[in-house]
């Protein structure tokens, strides 16, 4: 991705509540037609809560039979056993537990905070919004429907994460389509002449960062709409994920 000097970003007000089923794309295209987007040479960034929603990825914690494991931790760290029996279903495994604090890789790969179970924004006080099954594959349906194939649009799916030796969240990417999640910049020299060899810049968590400044929780804004940044390529947003061969924190 490069960028023009000049980078705006636009919310998209106006989308109603999203329930399962919904043609989340009719919705955001009928938002972008209401503030005069077109949404072609640029990126779209959908808040993931509403992809879920959209989806059906919604579960009812009264429905959940919590398990032994579960039943333990939510003891011992004083949390709901329904909501741990989720989340344990929702991992992998366990990669840290500590100060009420569980956190778990999904089985997509993310490592966060409870597997990406979430209580806030749910369409009731005792429902779960899970991740999407397939981020990527979520992005793939909003991007074809809103574009055709030889148009210039990116889709990223984001949601807001903690991170690791940092205080804070911030929204990155969990899944994208029509645009490559990483840009790389080894073999281009900067300013000084000197060769780079090891940059590689995280180009879909960056549109989600800047998409989430405008996608506060109490916002009620879904999706935001970014013009000025050149879109190019086009790989999921699994390739973003480390290795754990190459990872020296596992």
């Amino acid at each position: 991705m490069t960028a023009t000097p000049e980078i705006r970003l636009r919310a998209l007000q106006g989308v109603p509540a999203v329930a399962p089923g919904d043609d989340l794309a009719l919705l955001l295209r009928a938002a972008a037609e209401r503030a005069g987007i077109e949404l072609r040479d640029g990126a779209l960034v959908v808040c993931q809560k509403v992809v879920s929603k959209a989806e059906g990825r919604l579960v009812e914690l009264s429905s959940l039979e919590p398990g032994p494991e579960a039943q333990r931790i939510a003891a011992e760290d004083g949390k709901d056993p329904r909501q741990v029996e989720l989340v344990l279903r929702e991992s992998r495994r366990i990669v840290r537990r500590g100060h009420g604090v569980l956190i778990t890789e999904t089985h997509h790969g993310f490592v966060c905070a409870n597997a990406g179970v979430d209580l806030s924004n749910a369409p009731g006080p005792d429902v779960a919004v899970l991740l999407p099954e397939d981020p990527d594959a979520s992005a793939r349906r909003l991007r074809d429907a809103l574009a055709g194939p030889d148009e210039r649009l990116g889709v990223v799916v984001s949601d807001t994460f903690g991170r690791p030796w940092r205080e804070g969240l911030v929204d990155q990417a969990i899944g994208c389509a029509g645009l490559a999640p990483l840009t790389d910049a080894r073999g281009t020299r900067d300013l000084s002449g000197r060769d780079l060899q090891v940059t590689v810049s995280a180009t879909a968590d960056q549109l989600a960062a800047a998409a989430g400044l405008l996608m506060e929780k109490a916002s009620g804004i879904p999706a935001v709409w970014i013009e000025g940044v050149t879109i190019h390529g086009d790989a999921p947003l699994a390739s973003i994920l480390r290795n754990p061969a190459g990872d020296l924190f596992r």
